[in-house]
């Protein structure tokens, strides 16, 4: 075999040689990449940053999150909390009727455009908070709820630090800026978000993202939802928008998928565009590397209870809160078992709280409400009378 014949085998050995060493390399690349990508998925892009779970409140990424600044109409979470927790109370209720004062409907900024003088509802006032950052529908809200506003700052506060909002200080309720000193922090204000996202009437108004609204003269205006990923992103539920000179462009938004909720927060972004973007890499980075088993929902009957001194001898009971463990995707998963209690005690109707149920997950015991599935009055002396003779 001459030279010639053997040169395209030489070069063929060669180019072996070097593809495989590089193949592999391209792989360890990768793999090394891959290693770290939760280091590389997020980078901050604004003043501070918080994301969390939802249910556990455990922190997937944080950035300056307990840093003090001004948070714009990120406020109104409060101020949407604050309501909620009238209505809850009794103090309030949706179809109410609220008269708005000349102070209210003289807002400015962003507003639903109220009538002095008219009648709105609580759940239109809710609504216009919720959907366009009403200024004017909040100052309502919280003249009616404590009186005056300066009165419902007092009750912001006063929650914040129920909640453990160390960071935070309110001096309105709109956001609008202010004379007296204003200012939370990312953490803080996804603290608030995620108390928000309790209420289940919440996700009615925020989940609109256009409407028409009549005011009571007849006249029409239109609601245009500020969180633009409720179009943009699969799985956002909900979210509050906000932008002073300030306190920069912020966001706090919450989106679930597959059983797993998550809040992701900005404060001090430095564009809308980016505050969205950030946001929704948050979120992207949540859903691709953690997971939520969800061993019991919010309703499930998960067992029965004996009654005493009933007829009816047991009844079933549901579980009033969601049973979660929330973990890395991949990691091993454990079983749990609800403890009941033994026994309840009659008179019982259904939809009572009869007891807790008692559960272990990671080594911390959590508890939730028992809800009763059925009535079971209470014995008579007929009763009483009829099961002594049963017995004979």
């Amino acid at each position: 075999m001459n030279k010639k014949s053997l040169l395209p085998i030489f070069i063929l050995l060669l180019l072996t040689l070097l593809i495989f060493p590089m193949g592999m390399a391209s792989q360890n690349d990768a793999a090394a990449f891959a290693d770290t990508a939760q280091d590389q998925t997020l980078k901050a892009n604004g003043f501070g940053e918080y994301l969390s779970e939802y249910y556990t409140g455990e922190v997937l990424y944080q950035h300056n999150a307990d840093a003090k600044h001004e948070i714009a109409s990120m406020v109104k979470i409060m101020t949407a909390n604050l309501i909620f927790d009238a209505v809850d109370e009794g103090k309030v209720t949706y179809d109410e009727m609220i008269t708005i004062s000349p102070q209210a409907a003289a807002m400015g900024g962003s507003q639903m455009f109220l009538d002095a003088g008219a009648e709105y509802s609580v759940n239109d006032l809710l609504k216009g908070i919720i959907v366009v950052s009403a200024n004017d529908a909040s100052y309502a809200m919280a003249e009616r709820i404590a009186g005056s506003v300066d009165a419902f700052v007092n009750l912001m506060n006063t929650k914040a630090a129920e909640w453990g909002m160390v960071n935070t200080k309110f001096a309105n309720c709109t956001g609008l800026p202010s004379e007296n000193e204003q200012y939370s922090t990312a953490k803080d204000v996804n603290i608030m978000t995620r108390r928000l996202m309790s209420h289940d009437k919440y996700f009615e108004y925020a989940g609109i993202w256009m409407e028409d609204y009549t005011h009571p003269s007849g006249r029409v205006t239109q609601f245009v939802n500020t969180n633009k990923l409720l179009r943009q992103y699969s799985g956002c539920v909900g979210g509050k928008t906000g932008y002073t000179d300030a306190a920069g462009h912020c966001l706090s938004a919450c989106a679930q998928r597959n059983g797993m909720k998550v809040v992701a927060t900005i404060v001090g972004g430095t564009d809308s565009k980016s505050r969205f973007n950030q946001v929704r890499a948050m979120f992207d980075y949540s859903f691709a590397n953690y997971v939520n088993k969800v061993y019991y929902k919010k309703g499930d009957v998960v067992g029965s209870v004996n009654v005493k001194k009933s007829p009816v001898s047991q009844i079933e009971v549901a579980i009033d809160a969601d049973v979660v463990k929330f973990s890395k995707l991949g990691a091993s998963s454990e079983e749990i078992t609800l403890a009941l209690p033994q026994e309840v005690k009659a008179p019982i109707k259904k939809g009572d709280i009869v007891g807790q149920a008692v559960y272990q997950i990671d080594g911390r015991e959590y508890t939730a409400d028992l809800i009763a599935m059925q009535d079971a009055r209470k014995s008579t002396f007929l009763d009483i009378i009829k099961g002594i003779t049963k017995d004979w």
